[in-house]
C-alpha cells in the first residue's frame, strides 16, 4: 500500500503498462448539451454529461460486470446487518452530482446515506461513496475527469478499480484529504465503515 496527501497525487498521471489509454473524449457539439439530450438518446446508447460536455459510454465487458455485482453484494450484505441507513445502487444508475441539468453521471458503484438526495430519477446531490471500475477507454474520465467532479463536488470517499493492473486507488476526501493505493490481494477498509473488509481478489477466484 502507498499513501500520498492528495494534492501531490493530482499533479501526477499514473503509467499504464499493459493497456494504451484511450481519452475520453467530449462529443462533438455546437453548445452545451443539458440532461435533455441524456434522455432523449436511443434505448441502449448510455453518455455522462459534465458541465455540459457529453461523454459516450462503452459497453462494460464481463470482469467489469463481475466486479460490480461482487461489491454490490457484499456492501449490501454489510448495510443489511448493520441496520444501516445508507442505500447502494449499481450503474446504470442516474446521480445529477451537483442538483442540476449540466452534469450528470452513471458511476460504477454509488452508496448514498442522505436519503433526502433521493427521488425517482436517481440521486439530487454527491453520493457519499463512488466507486468506478477501470476499462481501457475510461482512464482519462475515471482518474482526471471524474476525480476532480467528485472531489469538489462533496463525494466523501472514491475508489478507482483497475482490473487491468489490479490496483485500487482509494481517495478520502473527508478531513485532511489522503490517496492510497492497494493491489487486489491487499485488505481494504472502507473510511465510511468502520469494520467492513474488501478483499477483491476473492472477488475474482471464480471468474
Amino acid at each position: 500500500m502507498s499513501t500520498n496527501i492528495l494534492p501531490a497525487v493530482l499533479s501526477v498521471k499514473p503509467k499504464y503498462d499493459m493497456f494504451k489509454e484511450v481519452s475520453a473524449m467530449p462529443f462533438p457539439k455546437s453548445d452545451t448539451y443539458t440532461t435533455d439530450y441524456i434522455y432523449s438518446l436511443p434505448e441502449g446508447q448510455r453518455a455522462e454529461l459534465i458541465e455540459g460536455q457529453v461523454y459516450m459510454m462503452a459497453p462494460p465487458n464481463r470482469i467489469h460486470q463481475d466486479l460490480v455485482s461482487q461489491f454490490t453484494k457484499i456492501i449490501g450484505q454489510y448495510i443489511d446487518n448493520n441496520n444501516g441507513s445508507c442505500k447502494i445502487y449499481p450503474s446504470p444508475f442516474a446521480v445529477f452530482l451537483n442538483a442540476d441539468n449540466k452534469t450528470y453521471v452513471e458511476p460504477d458503484i454509488s452508496v448514498i446515506c442522505d436519503r433526502n438526495k433521493l427521488d425517482d430519477r436517481g440521486c439530487n446531490g454527491a453520493p457519499d461513496w463512488i466507486i468506478e471500475i477501470v476499462s481501457p477507454n475510461s482512464q482519462s474520465m475515471d482518474y482526471f475527469i471524474k476525480l476532480f467532479k467528485y472531489r469538489t463536488a462533496g463525494v466523501r470517499e472514491y475508489w478507482i478499480v483497475n482490473p487491468m493492473k489490479q490496483t485500487v486507488q482509494v481517495y478520502s476526501f473527508d478531513g485532511e484529504e489522503i490517496s492510497m493505493q492497494f493491489s487486489f490481494d491487499e485488505v481494504i477498509k472502507p473510511g465510511i465503515y468502520d469494520n467492513l473488509e474488501i478483499r477483491i481478489a476473492d472477488f475474482l477466484k471464480d471468474a
